[in-house]
């Protein structure tokens, strides 16, 4: 048990060091690190909001916007299907946030019409989080008219659809920044919580813009008044100008492709004018039919519309075969920036209120860091005299594998990448405490062994044998809570459960390794007739 092979040396050295290596940038400034030579690591432990401050927002998904898409949906259904079924005498065909509603002229089509109008909504299957039913329930009304309203499990169901896609968007747009360790998490049913470790200052925009992108041809027929009254006819809607108030564009309503086809989007340059441009480029379905429609409409100017709002509008001179093209609009550079993060990480499915936006300054995270700093001298220190006090040289090799431990922890925690928080110092303060539990199991076994006669060589072997399953089974079901901690939690749970479960490997790896390494060079020494621990 105590002889340790050439490959078993090497691996336990060449691990402990390659955590001192790791860990080392640690002790340096920004400046410092990029002074360390070439083939060292320069990745320090990056700390989060509680420690560095940044930047923090509070938004609100306004989930009834896709509450009315879906009811102007069924009510554009509905007018087809009621044509379709011979039911073509009806008025009042409109909706509202999350009702709708129309009234059929004709009595003896009133009660086919219902039956059209119950044929269109969708069922809803059962799942964890609803029970079956449709998401649009139909009831007739006074004066032979239907009132259709959304069901309160079709509400449930799209807000919660609605909440996990704007995370992930959200999610992806913080990734283009290029912030470590984000924390993005829901706050109730429609709110959610970014914190942005490190950021001086972020555009609101890249959070709460909805960058709804959408290509449309433009009817040149409609008139002044038509555009000044906000109505072009059938199929054509009225938008305004992003960048000239008053002037308006009357488009067809069906868009030509939107920015879900979108697969690229980058800043860029025009090459006659030179303004900062926005480059995008299709994927092949989107890029087909912007070719297909470009190629028959030559001649006609197109929308380019962002947010309901064109902010370009060129004559399409010939056919766009490649699948690319550019969004120019007086934009600056940073903002095109800004807008290709936006249009990569794609449309919000819902407008978005930012409720709360401030900086969190460093002021606060500097006396946390110092605080923790502390925490974590005093917990080692009184740790290490303890074990010095307890178990004599045998507490000295734990303290040396407790030393390493913590390094290894620093040392993953940098190749990591992962945010240091609060809660995660309070995670290595425990399992500072945690990291001797090992040894102490190990040296009490040991103790055990020499009172019932043991020789010093069979004590210290039988007592590694025997406490290993114990060590074993606690760190494994420690581990399993981490984990489960990480995999449910959010935020500073995180950041506890990633020191946790980090601190667990490094713990058994410098109590059954480490210690046992330094255990074994000792006896190999002294050979001693006699076992004190």
């Amino acid at each position: 048990m105590l002889e340790f092979p050439a490959w078993k040396r090497v691996l336990v050295i060449g691990l402990c060091l390659a955590g001192i290596v790791l860990a080392v940038p640690n002790l340096f400034s920004e400046e410092g690190r990029r002074s360390l030579p070439d083939w060292m690591p320069r990745d320090a432990v990056n700390l989060g909001l509680d420690l560095q401050g940044g930047a923090h927002f509070l938004v609100e998904v306004r989930v009834e916007d896709v509450y009315r898409e879906r009811m102007e949906s069924f009510v554009a259904e509905a007018r087809t299907a009621l044509r379709e079924g011979g039911v073509r005498r009806f008025t009042g065909l409109r909706a509202g946030v999350d009702t709708a509603s129309v009234r059929i002229t004709q009595a003896e089509d009133f009660e086919s019409a219902g039956e059209i109008l119950e044929g269109l909504a969708n069922p809803i299957a059962e799942t964890l989080f609803n029970a079956a039913g449709v998401d649009v329930e139909v009831a007739a009304g006074a004066d032979q008219t239907y009132d259709m309203q959304l069901t309160p499990v079709a509400k449930a169901q799209i807000a919660r659809r609605t909440l996990e896609q704007s995370l992930e968007v959200i999610r992806r747009r913080v990734d283009e920044l290029g912030t470590r360790e984000p924390t993005i998490q829901a706050q109730g049913e429609r709110r959610i919580l970014v914190q942005l470790p490190g950021a001086s200052s972020v555009n609101p925009d890249i959070i709460g813009k909805t960058a709804k992108l959408t290509f449309h041809l433009v009817d040149e027929s409609a008139t002044p008044a038509q555009l000044d009254a906000g109505r072009a006819g059938p199929g054509r809607i009225v938008l305004p100008d992003a960048d000239a108030p008053g002037v308006r564009y009357a488009v067809e309503r069906r868009a030509i492709v939107t920015g879900e086809q979108l697969e690229d989007a980058q800043p860029g340059f025009d090459g006659q004018s030179g303004e900062p441009v926005v480059t995008f480029r299709f994927n092949t379905s989107g890029g087909k039919r912007f070719a297909d429609a470009t190629q028959a409409n030559v001649g006609r100017p197109f929308a380019i519309v962002l947010d309901d709002e064109v902010v370009s509008a060129p004559v399409i001179r010939e056919p766009i075969l490649g699948g690319s093209g550019q969004i120019s609009g007086n934009f600056s550079v940073v903002e095109t920036q800004e807008l290709s993060a936006i249009l990569r990480a794609g449309a919000l499915p819902a407008t978005i209120t930012i409720e709360e936006a401030s900086q969190v300054g460093p002021e606060l995270g500097a006396d946390s860091v110092e605080a923790g700093r502390i925490a974590c001298v005093v917990a080692l220190i009184a740790v290490l005299v303890f074990m010095i006090a307890s178990y004599g040289l045998f507490g000295v090799f734990a303290d040396v594998a407790l030393i390493i431990n913590v390094i290894l922890i620093m040392g993953a925690l940098s190749a990591l990448g992962a945010a240091l928080t609060l809660p995660g110092i309070a995670g290595i303060v425990l399992t500072v405490g945690m990291a001797v539990d090992a040894n102490v199991l190990v040296f009490e076994r040991i103790r055990e062994e020499v009172r019932n006669g043991r020789r010093p060589l069979q004590a210290i072997e039988t007592g590694y044998e025997r406490a290993l399953s114990a060590i074993i089974d606690a760190n494994v079901t420690t581990f399993i809570a981490a984990a489960i901690l990480f995999a449910m939690g959010s935020g500073p749970v995180k950041g506890f459960a990633v020191t946790l479960g980090i601190g667990i490997i490094t713990s058994v790896f410098t109590a059954f390794m480490v210690t046992r390494f330094l255990v074994s060079l000792w006896f190999t020494a002294r050979r001693p007739r006699e076992l004190t621990v």
